[in-house]
This record gives C-alpha cells, structure tokens and sequence, in this order.
C-alpha cells in the first residue's frame, strides 16, 4: 500500500512515498520535489557474507530520459558510470556505511536512479535522504534515519540545497549529513571561508535536520514498523580469545615502538604469522579458515585497543610524535623538464609528484551531463598506483576512491586559479602518489600547488592541506593532526581540510562512529589551521610566487577582442576563413561567441601573423583614413575598390581625378592597385572614396 510524507527544504515541496515502485526489494523510497524524482532501493542478502568487512555497494544511476534527452556516442545509451555519479554515490555511502551496526557484513546493496531532473539545482541529497527513508522502512539492521543537506551562503544569508546559479553567487558549498546527535559526512568547497563561518553554515543546516528526520520516522509507522531482522554477530570463544591476546599483545605492544612504517608493519606480520603457527596450524584442516579469521578479527581488536591507548593515554603516537606535530616536510620544484611545472612534495612517509601542463581551449573537457554539455577547463587526475604502499597489484583504470581523492584536491585548488580571461589557458594538474601513509589527497594539494608556481601560473594564493584524526572512547577524545593511515583505520574520524592563510577552500569528514559533536568539530577545525599554516611556511621555503614567465615547452596565447558580429566573418562560410589562417601560420584558435579570440603557439611570429590576418578581416574604414585598395569592379559611374578583406566602397568617376574624366578605364581597370581616401562611412555601412584627395591639385585648376 503505498504511504506518502511531507516536509520542505527552503521553502519548496519534497514528498516521500514507499509501497507503490519496487516492491520486491527489502526498502525502497520515491522521493519527489518539484520536477525532480528519484528512485531508491536497498536489498541485503540473508546470511553472513564469509568476508571480514560490511560487503555495501552503492550505486547512483543517471539516466538520460529524466531530462528529456538521448544521450551522446555510438550507442545512445548510458555506459559507464560519470564521475559525478561515482562521486554522488559516495555521498550516499560514506555516512550510511557507519549507520550499520558493528559486525554486520551481509551483501548489501543500495542504489540511486535519477528518474526525472529539471537541471535547476544538484540532486544528490534527495538521493541520499531516500537512500535513509529506504533502509529505515526495511527490516535490515539500521541505526537511522539520516539527513543530507547542501548549504551555501549569498549576501551573507544561508541557503539550503542552493540552485546552481545561487551556487554561481554563493561563497561556499557544503554538503552535510547526520542524525539528530551531529554530524556524520560533510564535503564542501568554499571561496577563503573562515572556519567560524564553516561552523556556523554546518549549525544551521543540521537544525534543518530536524523534519527530514521525523518525515522518515512517520513514513516507517506508516509502513507498519517492520521489524528488523534477526542478527547475531560472529562470537569468537573466549579461551581461544584470551589465548590469541595474550599471545598478540605484547608483540605488538612491541611493533608499535617502531617508528618506521615497513619495521612496524614487518614486526606485526610476524607475529601474526607466529600466532597462526601456534594457535591455528595444529588444527585440522576444516578448522583451520574459521580459526585464521577469527585471529585476524582478534589481530585488528587488539591492533586498534593498542594504538587508541598510547594516544588516550599517554599522547603518544605510533610514529613518536605529540596529538599536534606535523611530520618532516620537504618540498622540490623544476624536477621535469619538459612538464610545464613540477613540485614534489614529502611529508614523513607520504610523497606525491604533481605535474601541470598548460593547454588551449581545443583541450577542455567537454562532458555529456544531465545539466547540459559541461566544458572543464581545469582537470586534476590522481594517480594512486599499489607500489606506493608496498604492495603488487592490479594497476588501469580509476578507482571509486582516485575519484573521490581526485575530486577533493581539485575543489581545493580551483578557488586560487586565475580567471580564463586574464590566464587563458586550460590547466591539467597530474598527481602521481609516490609512497602513502596517510592523506596522499592532501599531499596532492600541496604538489600540486608547487607544480602551479613552478609553471608560472599566476594563482591568486598558496594552499596547502592537511588530515585531522579522532580518537575517542566516549569520555576523552584527542583530535590528532596529520594522520597516518594507521590512524586513519584504526581511529575514528578522517577530516581533511585545505585552504590558504586566510580560509578554507575545501573541507571532506567522515566518521566510523555513530555522530560527531559541534564540539569535536570546531577542536578539529582550529588545529587543521595551525596545521595548515604550518605546512604552508615549509612550502614557501621553496617558492612563494609564481615564476615571471611560462615554460619555453607550453604554447604561447595572445587574445584579441573583436565585436562579436565580426566572429561569422573570421570564421567564415563552413570555417573556411579561419581554417585558411591556421593552415597558413599554423597556430591554434579559439573563438568564444563574445568576440574573444584566443591565439596560441609557440612561435611569436606565427601568432603576429594570425593576429595581422584576423584583424585585416575584422577592420573597418575609417572616414579620413588613407587604404592602398583593389579595384574588384568598374561600371559606369565608378569603380569599387576593396580597402580590406571583403570591404569595397565606391569610387565615384568625379573622384578619381581633378580633371574631367570621360571614362573610369581611362584612370583605373580591374586589378589595379591604387591608394585611395575615405571620404564618409555612412548609418548604412556604404563607404564613399577618393583618389582625387591625394592627388596635387594642377597648378591651373
């Protein structure tokens, strides 16, 4: 029976209904605001898994039809998920996933379908309200429901889920959800933002939490209260576990003293190899795999009791340093010679090599979107290759997590990039992760903007980024800065946060416990800054400003302006005009319907020609300007001569001479080549000449 709930963001209309689409899956919600419908379905299979991890898959499906459109290529349907829609997904995902109650690991799999989208604002946090409703209404086990909510600011006033030209205006977009205790996701980018203003825009948003929340409790009395299923997590027996711990503990008690990641990580190898020797290998074979997996779970307990306690404790850190201390920094510029910049950037054991390369507009990234056809002209791509951390393995393509991390440092860079129309060029930054132990996306960040000075762009500011961690046990909490990625697994919060001296330009939290307080958030907040500062004095020890001049190995872009009508005359009839000058000075062109023509190559002398060629066909005569012109055409009357490409006027038979001529072709044939004056360019475009105004007036006359 199909049941249905209300409430309103900002003002506009957004319904809930269940018990009318989807059926047979175990929740499903249609969730309606305006013209815009999306679809979600949750199922989860029965039974445990066999892996050691909760086994959740989300997916964000775009579809072409929700805004009226086919889409592009060869076979005129969705391929592949975008990277919007992968990134989409992870909103959905990253604060769902920690909603689900320890140890519970059967196959789960929630997915999003865009089933109708007017374009006017994005859409992703209906998705991930749905995504809650779906599984509050479902009997799998579920601590809910969520809320999601975009919140931006223009004039100084909050708005919730902006549209995209609010967005165009706003200084900032920050995505948050959460329960009624606090926060549980937020990912955002912002224009220099202060961190009190971050707080305030996530305070605000969170107390719009409030009806979404109870619109999903009515929906779930409505559809019955259906109970949760039946679970009971794995319980390992107690001698065997006792026996593992006090097996386990001392050695890595003992691993733990190494401050390098490889002799740690070598030191808990071997003693869980020794552990399964002694505990497991004596067994009989059929016992053998659940006995090993019920050590690793017992493994990972103590690693994480271990680690929290040295930093609960006794402020300690695996790697030796204090909550607050930001590990060794070491930066290098100019490392590629033929890139158009190159920065390398180390901190402790994480390294990232970022290199730009500078393009023309004929390199934008042109994207089939369900907004429209969307054109790029900054990428940053992030290369995270297995070899960074040690280890072999499957190398093509990018990963759901390389977008995510991609994503997160490009919003953090795009704030300080100059306009197009000051730095006209498209700007590619590569990210090669060299080693990772903790925030490689961060690391990216600050390559990133090494590569940029090293290219000579000129940015309006440097940014750095740091990885903020969490450790609590319900009465003490310590917010650690720079984290490793031990602290990353084993702790609780990983909270990521770039920005310059100024402001933040891109923030990204996740949690692993049930919510995190405003409390906790402003601690983690303020000590990012400290951190950040920091770091950002250790990079300007390499370079501060951008260099004077571009690499010698990127093209050169001269820009010129013409009146946007004479755009048709430069391109001409098929691109024939434009085709001819490219193929005659071989450069590279760039026409914007405003009239803005870029020119780019790495011969000065072939973009002087270009430009002399364009504004040869672009020019107009001028009344008392003198032109050497072709005479195209004679009748009787006159002749017309062309004083600049496709531009002819008229001279009359009285003004070709002082003396009376009987005859043009007594003066002047076609193809002759002759200086003549404008006399006036009339309202209409028609230009009158004269020859006669040159010539010396006849001492007689």
């Amino acid at each position: 029976m199909k049941q249905t709930v209300k409430f309103q963001i900002q003002g506009r209309d957004v319904t809930i209904e269940t018990g009318r689409l989807a059926k047979q899956a175990h929740g499903s919600a249609l969730i309606t605001c305006g013209d815009n419908i999306v679809l979600v379905t949750v199922v989860s299979n029965h039974g445990d898994s066999g892996k050691d991890f909760f086994p959740l898959t989300v997916e964000y499906i775009e579809r072409f039809y929700s805004t009226g459109k086919i889409p592009g290529g060869y076979f005129k349907r969705e391929a592949k998920p975008t990277n919007d829609a992968v990134l989409s997904a992870r909103l959905i995902d990253r604060p769902m996933r920690p909603c689900f109650p320890e140890g519970y690991n059967s196959e789960t799999q929630i997915v999003a379908t865009i089933m109708s989208y007017d374009g006017q604002y994005p859409i992703n946090t209906l998705a991930s309200i749905a995504a809650s409703a779906a599984t509050h209404m479902s009997d799998i086990p579920f601590n809910g429901p969520i809320a999601a909510l975009t919140v931006g600011r223009v004039d100084g006033k909050f708005i919730l889920n902006p549209t995209f030209a609010e967005l165009e205006k706003s200084d900032f977009e920050i995505m948050l959800s959460g329960t009624k205790n606090g926060i549980l996701m937020v990912e955002g980018e912002s224009k220099f933002v202060t961190e009190a203003d971050v707080l305030a825009a996530l305070k605000h948003a969170h107390e719009a939490f409030k009806p979404i929340l109870a619109a999903q409790d009515e929906l779930r009395k409505l559809a019955g209260n259906v109970a949760k299923r039946d679970f009971t997590p794995a319980i390992i027996d107690a001698d065997f576990k006792a026996t593992a711990e006090a097996l386990l503990r001392p050695k890595v008690k003992d691993a733990f003293g190494e401050k390098v990641k490889a002799a740690r990580y070598g030191k808990l190898d071997e003693a869980l190899a020794s552990a399964t020797t002694q505990l497991v290998s004596s067994l009989a074979k059929d016992l053998q795999g659940p006995r090993e997996k019920e050590l690793n779970k017992i493994f990972e307990d103590v690693k994480y009791q271990e680690a929290r306690g040295m930093v609960l404790d006794k402020g300690s850190r695996l790697d030796g340093r204090d909550v607050k201390t930001v590990r060794p920094i070491s930066t290098e510029v100019g490392l590629l010679p033929r890139a158009h910049g190159s920065g390398l950037f180390t901190r402790g054991e994480t390294q990232v090599l970022g290199a730009v390369t500078l393009g023309t507009g004929d390199d934008e990234q042109r994207i089939d979107a369900l907004q429209g056809t969307l054109n790029r002209k900054f990428l940053l791509h992030y290369n995270f290759p297995p070899f960074s951390v040690g280890e072999a393995g499957r190398m093509g393509g990018q990963s759901r997590r390389e977008i995510g991390h991609g994503n997160l440092a490009e919003r953090a860079i795009k704030p300080i990039l100059p306009d197009y129309t000051k730095f006209p060029y498209v700007i590619r930054i590569v990210s090669e992760v060299l080693e990772s132990n903790g925030s490689s996306s961060m690391g990216t960040v600050c390559s990133g903007i090494l590569a940029l000075l090293d290219a000579g762009v000129p940015i309006k500011g440097n940014v750095a980024g740091i990885a903020m961690g969490l450790i609590t046990d319900g009465g003490r909490y310590a917010v650690l800065t720079d984290i490793l990625g031990d602290e990353d697994h084993l702790g609780d919060m990983d909270f990521k946060v770039a920005g310059t001296r100024d402001g933040i330009t891109a923030l990204q939290m996740d949690i692993k416990i049930d919510s995190l307080t405003f409390e906790i958030f402003e601690k983690a907040l303020a000590q990012a800054k400290d951190g950040r500062i920091h770091i950002l004095n250790e990079m300007e020890k390499t370079m501060t400003t951008p260099r004077g001049q571009i690499s010698e190995f990127a093209p050169r872009i001269e820009t010129i302006q013409v009146k946007p009508e004479k755009v048709r005359e430069v391109i001409g009839s098929g691109g024939k005009v434009i085709k001819s000058i490219i193929e005659a000075t071989g450069v590279k062109i760039d026409i914007e319907d405003s009239g803005r023509i870029n020119i780019a190559s790495a011969d000065p002398q072939a973009t002087k020609r270009a430009i002399q060629m364009i504004n040869d066909i672009v020019a107009e005569p001028e009344a008392g300007k003198t032109y050497r012109g072709k005479v195209v055409k004679i009748a009787d009357f006159g002749a017309f001569v062309e004083v600049l490409p496709n531009v002819s006027g008229l001279l009359h038979i009285s003004e070709l001479a002082h003396e009376r001529v009987r005859q043009v072709t007594d003066v002047v044939n076609e193809g002759d080549i002759i200086d003549v004056k404008v006399l006036e360019v009339d309202r209409s475009g028609r230009i009158k000449l004269s020859r006669k105004a040159l010539l010396e007036r006849p001492a007689n006359s």
